[in-house]
């Protein structure tokens, strides 16, 4: 499974309502991600104005997403709107997929 799959789905275990917001383009043969960061948006079920971004990835690259979305020119606006923003990094570690959070909010 992708990264972005297992984000998926641990956000809904969470109580999100989440959804895959990255396209693909076919003519470019490329993603495109909501805002040019995030692959999954989530709002909780529970607790109003809970709305979370979320970039899915391998552990190896968490360090180059925080970088990426620190330096992307909507990090900004997307932060004033109150959309919290996650970084998941996925290892694999005896057999079983382990996640690093990180809050780049």
């Amino acid at each position: 499974s992708s990264p972005t799959s297992r984000s998926l789905e641990v956000m809904r275990d969470r109580g999100y309502l989440a959804e895959v917001v990255e396209k693909w383009i076919p003519m470019a043969r490329k993603r495109k991600d909501l805002f040019g960061f995030i692959d999954v948006l989530c709002v909780h079920s529970v607790r109003e104005g809970d709305v979370v971004g979320v970039q899915a990835t391998s552990g190896s690259n968490v360090a180059a997403r925080i970088t990426k979305i620190n330096d992307h020119e909507n990090v900004g606006t997307v932060r004033k709107g109150g959309i919290r923003i996650l970084v998941h990094g996925w290892s694999k570690r005896k057999g079983r997929w382990q996640l690093r959070e990180v809050d780049v909010s």
